[in-house]
């Protein structure tokens, strides 16, 4: 698998549209470029492995909807995510939303402005409080993607009405991270 290095920025450079090549250049630091660029290059792998044609993908433009939220025009549905521990892509023939997240220590004051008196509660009697938190979090993040709008409201309520969607969470805990799909139902 490629590292992020120069070189490797360069190769992904040339395999991007200009609308996501202008994208990652807004990130200030390299690993931020990559990721940016290497979750374009994943997602056109994956919607190219689905297609019943042999026609291969060559460049995307994605769309915005009044959100700020990307989606292709003629489907399908998509979500990446990226962190300083991974790149998190997901595709379906329905709403769908992912989100990766490394694992870090807790912020009392980030906890209090997200999590409700339930899942407060839920973190704080968890064995190890910092990925009960991360899970939470890359749930809500997830679903909000799933429902196309990002974080636009009090995320303490995100939760009390997804049974819309299947979630899926996976720890990995060699490599210290959280990824959550949510699914719409």
């Amino acid at each position: 698998m490629a590292q992020c290095c120069s070189a490797e920025i360069m190769r992904l450079k040339t395999c991007v549209s200009a609308q996501r090549l202008e994208q990652a250049m807004q990130y200030s630091h390299m690993f931020g470029q990559y990721c940016c660029l290497k979750s374009y290059e994943m997602l056109l792998e994956l919607l190219n492995e689905m297609r019943s044609t042999p026609d291969k993908i060559e460049n995307i433009e994605f769309q915005y909807n009044e959100y700020g939220a990307p989606y292709l025009q003629h489907g399908p549905y998509f979500s990446i995510s990226h962190c300083k521990a991974g790149i998190a892509v997901a595709v379906s023939e329905t709403p769908i939303g992912i989100d990766i997240e490394a694992v870090r220590t807790l912020k009392e004051e980030l906890v209090h402005k997200t999590m409700n008196e339930t899942e407060l509660q839920s973190i704080l009697v968890d064995t190890n409080p910092d990925w009960a938190f991360i899970r939470l979090w890359t749930k809500k993040e997830a679903y909000l993607k799933m429902k196309g709008t990002g974080i636009i409201s009090d995320l303490k309520s995100t939760l009390n009405n997804a049974d819309d969607a299947k979630m899926t969470t996976y720890d990995c805990v060699e490599q210290q991270y959280v990824v959550t799909i949510a699914e719409q139902r």
